[in-house]
């Protein structure tokens, strides 16, 4: 039996399902992002318990179809941009399309009506993101970032950087950089 967490995008929110599954009793064959299986059905008192203690910890086990693919898109996107050193080198449309089993145009318009935003704009937010983060830890350049994260050059993910955060990534950069300083002078 596969159950559908809502908001489970980290290891931390996962050793906190396996965590709350043990509590139950429950033993699991395995704890992904927004996803959990184990090997026998949960009865309705046991899914209510764990309802509950999610909820007190900001996850949200789900229910409904409609809710599951839209987590199942967020998680593929976040473990995607994320939690991989390499994107995939076909169209995003394709990938996600491929991983569900649902032709894209379907999911983009539920994504679309739930979510407010298209799943584009949502891939875009998760890429700055990641972008802050690779600045951050200083270790790639503006290209390799660039080149990692699948731009067509420097120019766009600058274009897309500013246009987003409203800073140049070289700009956040020296912010950060600038913060370093003023906490060493303490």
């Amino acid at each position: 039996m596969k159950l559908y967490i809502k908001y489970m995008v980290s290891l931390r929110c996962k050793m906190l399902v396996m965590e709350e599954l043990k509590k139950l009793g429950l033993n699991y064959v395995f704890v992904d992002l927004g996803v959990v299986e184990i090997p026998i059905n949960i009865t309705l008192n046991q899914r209510t318990q764990l309802k509950k203690n999610l909820l007190k910890s900001g996850l949200e086990l789900l229910d409904d179809k409609r809710s599951i693919i839209i987590e199942k898109i967020k998680n593929i996107i976040v473990e995607m941009i994320h939690y991989s050193d390499e994107l995939p080198k076909v169209n995003y449309s394709d990938y996600i399309s491929e991983k569900l089993g649902y032709d894209y145009t379907y999911l983009a318009n539920m994504f679309s009506e739930v979510k407010g935003i298209t799943i584009q704009q949502f891939i875009i937010i998760h890429k700055i993101e990641r972008v802050k983060e690779l600045l951050i830890y200083d270790e790639l350049t503006l290209t390799e970032i660039s080149h990692r994260l699948h731009y067509s050059s420097v120019a766009h993910l600058s274009n897309q950087f500013k246009k987003n955060t409203g800073l140049t990534p070289t700009y956040y950069k020296q912010l950060k950089n600038k913060r370093k300083r003023s906490l060493e002078d303490l």
